[in-house]
């Protein structure tokens, strides 16, 4: 079995003792970052699956209950996690993490981002601003669904409309598990814009959802193409499928890896 340790606020997973499997021509470490109101936790599917190809995968918590965190502040917590890793490093991010993997690309050598139902940053433009000019990039009800503690975060208070929107086709006891998993989310890097004037030279590809109903598919996948030039796969399924579908979207991962990624069932939405 994998080895896992757990270290202020860091999860790692490493490969598997006795090599790498002869079925890969070489290790690469996948660097895995949540997103909002998530932890690390929520790869925990997905780990295994890229481990037992004898990939290596790095998780993280981002501290996203800090009132004074930035995307900025997010992006150091990665790069401090990566700090053993090679240069053949996959970053893979979720969601809200989309604002995330770009800067930490600007800051260290990566041979490839993937960007999985995620926002990818307007330059220039704060993610709120972003939303303004796209409002078809997100599903507004879901703002229905949210209320503020007493700190100025956000949290979800309609688990109902959480689970239609993030885990539509998870089974209940994943939903179960997940909404209990749920953080608070601060807001305050919703205001600020990127600190980044150019996107890092990094390959990218894009993992859109089909029936994402959170981020629709269309509009994320359009957005990515054009800011980005990036290759966009369509999974079926809904805005989890590192829950839902970890054996599909491990198979992409897989071929990115290996280089083979066109290969991979893909259409441009």
């Amino acid at each position: 079995m994998p080895e896992a340790s757990r270290v202020s606020g860091q999860l790692t997973v490493h490969p598997p003792a006795g090599g790498l499997s002869p079925t890969i021509r070489r290790m690469t470490t996948f660097a895995l970052v949540h997103g909002a109101f998530h932890d690390a936790r929520c790869w925990e599917r997905l780990t295994p699956l890229l481990e037992e190809a004898g990939h290596g995968v790095v998780a993280m918590d981002l501290p996203i209950e800090d009132t004074s965190a930035t995307f900025d502040t997010y992006a150091d917590v990665v790069c401090a996690s990566l700090d053993d890793c090679s240069d053949d490093l996959i970053l893979v991010g979720h969601s809200y993490a989309g604002s995330v993997i770009p800067l930490v690309a600007a800051r260290r050598p990566v041979r490839h981002l993937v960007y999985v139902c995620a926002y990818v940053p307007d330059l220039g433009k704060s993610l709120a601003d972003q939303l303004g000019d796209e409002p078809e990039l997100l599903n507004m009800e879901c703002y229905r669904g949210l209320k503020t503690d007493a700190e100025s975060r956000t949290e979800w208070c309609d688990l109902g409309l959480a689970q239609a929107l993030m885990y539509a086709d998870c089974d209940e006891p994943t939903v179960q598990t997940a909404v209990a998993r749920l953080r608070p989310q601060s807001v305050s890097a919703y205001g600020l814009p990127t600190s980044l004037t150019e996107f890092p030279a990094a390959s990218c590809t894009f993992i859109a959802c089909s029936e994402d109903q959170l981020i629709p598919a269309a509009c994320a996948g359009r957005i990515a193409r054009d800011r980005l030039g990036a290759d966009v796969i369509e999974l079926p399924g809904s805005h989890s499928p590192f829950l839902s579908r970890p054996s599909a979207l491990a198979d992409v991962l897989l071929r990115i890896a290996d280089g083979s990624s066109n290969s991979a069932a893909s259409t441009n939405p």
